[in-house]
């Protein structure tokens, strides 16, 4: 929706005689509505999630985000009706919500937002806690114990290249833990299991990490799967269908109970895994909404900035972000991202074959 000034919005109210004015997006029946007071109000807002956890799980965990988002934003002056949270089928669904207007606001990675951003607007970045282990030196991540949460915030994270309990999975592992260097040959062996072509941790930075290392691209590997989620990744390492997976670097925490429990390992995934591969640290997640939504004005992206700023500070708040490891959220702007697209762009022309 245009931002319209009070006057034009003044006019158009004494013009046609009504009790508000707004502006309908036909597509999805939505409307922001300014009455004569001031007062703005909003009929559906409709919030999207990524596919990085199991869909019925992010579905429950946010459900609470409904009121939060509500109160908080009347508390900027927004009367919201109604709160929908969807889960979409893939990170390409995501982008494409917010695109064609569908999605008012996306809980994205960076790399989904670059690939979107003619579509899409980022206005907060995630911060998170920092992790006990950090290292670019795989071998430091194998020492059996668990990976824990620091106090200090960081705004990037790291992907991990991440061998199972397979024989090709251990092989890979005993060569990294004995200071040897892996060989393109060693990897081509294995069966990988991926995401999304623009997940940041499940693809593009794994992707960069093999043309540092070896010139090469994740294409140029013979056995790749793409995952629809972490945990069916996670059940694929487990079960040795995969020897490799690429995963965020706390992926391992929060799947640890699910690998002796649903996954019916014997021994924890501190134990039957290991880090073969460290990207470069990852700018955090965002918030992104829709260019195309027809209530999204600056003054209401501001409101949600807010808002959501205003959640992650309350206990029932960081217990619905902790879903994606999030822990509070600050402004953020397009060129925040900026090294983001040049991944995407690397990525681009090594996929072409340029």
């Amino acid at each position: 929706m245009r931002k319209r000034s009070f006057m034009k919005r003044l006019t158009a109210f004494m013009l046609a005689g009504l009790m508000v004015v707004g502006t309908t997006a036909c597509s999805s029946g939505k409307t922001q509505q300014t009455d004569g007071s001031g007062e703005k109000k909003i009929d559906k807002l409709t919030v999207y999630f990524v596919p990085s956890r199991e869909p019925d799980e992010i579905v429950t965990a946010t459900d609470p985000l409904k009121a939060l988002l509500k109160d908080e934003l009347a508390k900027e002056g927004y009367e919201v009706g109604e709160v929908d949270i969807s889960v979409g089928t893939s990170y390409e669904a995501v982008g494409e919500a917010l695109s064609a207007g569908t999605a008012d606001i996306g809980f994205i990675p960076g790399g989904t937002y670059v690939l979107y951003d003619d579509g899409a607007d980022v206005i907060l970045t995630a911060t998170r806690a920092g992790l006990s282990k950090d290292s670019a030196n795989p071998k430091d991540w194998n020492d059996g114990k668990a990976t824990e949460a620091t106090d200090k915030q960081v705004n990037y994270y790291r992907s991990l290249i991440i061998a199972g309990p397979s024989e090709k999975g251990k092989e890979l592992a005993d060569k990294v833990n004995s200071g040897q260097e892996l060989t393109f040959d060693d990897l081509s062996g294995a069966n990988f299991s991926v995401m999304s072509s623009s997940s940041s941790a499940g693809y593009i930075y794994p992707s960069l990490w093999l043309q540092d290392k070896f010139s090469k691209k994740l294409t140029d590997l013979p056995n790749l799967v793409q995952a629809d989620s972490y945990g069916s990744s996670f059940a694929r390492l487990a079960s040795g269908e995969a020897d490799v997976l690429l995963a965020y670097a706390d992926a391992r925490r929060d799947y640890a109970d699910k690998w002796t429990s649903e996954y019916n390992r014997s021994a924890s995934i501190w134990e039957e895994t290991n880090v073969i591969g460290v990207t470069e640290p990852i700018y955090n997640d965002t918030i992104s909404v829709s260019k195309n939504s027809k209530i999204m004005t600056d003054d209401f992206k501001t409101a949600l900035q807010t808002a959501f700023i205003n959640i992650a500070g309350t206990d029932e708040g960081k217990k619905v972000i902790s879903i994606y490891s999030h822990e509070g959220y600050v402004a953020a702007k397009s060129s925040d991202y900026d090294k983001e697209r040049a991944a995407q762009e690397l990525i681009q022309k090594l996929n072409s074959g340029k």
